[in-house]
């Protein structure tokens, strides 16, 4: 049992990030893990998180879908937390996949207002709806995690409904996020080492300096959220695409292409930070699609694909299925693709802008906690 929590808690850990870009909703981390309700276990789980990352990923019909976790520090040391399940929110505060906080307060709204998040929670935030109007004007911002029949569900705060709504940038956010920023505590990381050279913490292939959270805005100065300290100004941000796979009809993956940082898209790419396709893959894909089947990158703000397969490839004009509108893409063969092309590497296995690729099929999303032991929670009865 005690191995297959830990497969559980890999598979949750692959669904918290920081990055902007990734994130599709925010919420406080000590405050779901004791939603008890949900499971009817112990005070404190860290499976619950997992849970409601699925029902987010339900109700957005798409795959791998990342939330942003807030994070008290106390939660570090919670006595109701297995020692592994604290090792475990360690290495992610270690690892810059949550954000740390001595003193959350309203943090979790400001990073939402930032960056334009819905926000799951069940608290209320009757004195801030003056300074986050978004709480009342926009139903489906605000969605509360309650037991439901097989899993959790979500209500909306304001207008009813159940499905998290995604708002936009505020103007502080696209003018924090249009740069780096760096802290000057050592090892900090969110914001890269203040001894270390600039973003010596950030410089990794799973961590491009791309993926730094939003500063926290104390009276206007970007500040580092889990140091008060006040952030330095690094340069501009490098230019970003996100990209989205889709498999089936449904989107499985979106990932993140930054200038220098080609992306490798296949059924098992070699390269770290390749996008691997195969277990979503049929006999049949697999033996069409090539390990490294396309490579993308992003040159002076246009995304080039290039075929680097065995087989081929081809392009979707304007995201078009019909067949005479494919254009075939050669081995070796380089594309620009338009705002809504697609590359088609197999039919049904498509790649292209997430805001150009809609989901949706009639299958569930893949589970994080399909390797749950069923003694460790007990969902409602239908």
């Amino acid at each position: 049992m005690r191995f297959e929590i830990s497969k559980v808690l890999d598979a949750i850990e692959g669904r918290v990030c920081t990055d902007p870009s990734l994130a599709r909703a925010v919420l406080d981390l000590a405050e779901v893990i004791r939603y008890q309700d949900l499971d009817g276990g112990r005070p404190a789980s860290l499976l619950r998180l997992g849970m409601v990352i699925d029902a987010l990923a339900r109700e957005l019909e798409e795959d791998s879908v990342p939330v942003y976790a807030v994070v008290h520090r106390a939660l570090l040391s919670d006595a109701d937390l297995t020692s592994n399940e604290r090792m475990v929110v360690r290495r992610w505060a270690d690892d810059g996949l949550v954000e740390v906080l001595d003193n959350p307060g309203d943090r979790m709204l400001e990073v939402a207002d930032l960056l334009g998040l819905p926000v799951l929670t069940r608290a209320r935030f009757d004195g801030l709806r003056g300074r986050f109007p978004w709480l009342v004007e926009q139903p489906g911002r605000v969605l509360a995690p309650v037991p439901g029949a097989g899993g959790p569900v979500f209500i909306a705060h304001v207008g009813g409904g159940n499905v998290p709504v995604a708002g936009t940038r505020s103007p502080a956010g696209a003018k924090l996020l249009a740069r780096q920023w760096r802290c000057p505590e050592p090892g900090c990381a969110l914001f890269g080492g203040g001894g270390g050279g600039a973003f010596a913490d950030l410089a990794r292939v799973d961590r491009a300096p791309a993926g730094q959270p939003p500063p926290s805005l104390r009276n206007g100065v970007p500040t580092c959220p889990r140091h008060g300290a006040r952030l330095g100004d690094a340069g501009p941000r490098p230019r970003t695409e996100v990209l989205a796979v889709r498999v089936g009809g449904m989107v499985r993956r979106r990932f993140v292409l930054t200038e220098g940082q080609p992306v490798l898209v296949g059924r098992a790419p070699d390269q770290q930070g390749g996008i691997v396709l195969g277990q979503w893959l049929n006999d049949e894909a697999r033996r069409w699609i090539s390990r490294s089947h396309v490579r993308f990158e992003l040159r002076v703000g246009e995304v080039i694909v290039t075929d680097i397969s065995t087989n081929g490839s081809g392009i979707r004009p304007g995201g078009s299925m019909a067949e005479p509108d494919r254009v075939p893409l050669a081995p070796q063969q380089s594309r620009v693709l338009s705002a809504r092309d697609m590359v088609e590497l197999y039919p049904g296995v498509q790649v292209g802008r997430a805001e150009e690729l809609p989901t949706g099929a009639p299958f569930t999303p893949t589970s994080v906690m399909a390797e749950a032991p069923t003694m460790a929670m007990r969902l409602p009865r239908p």
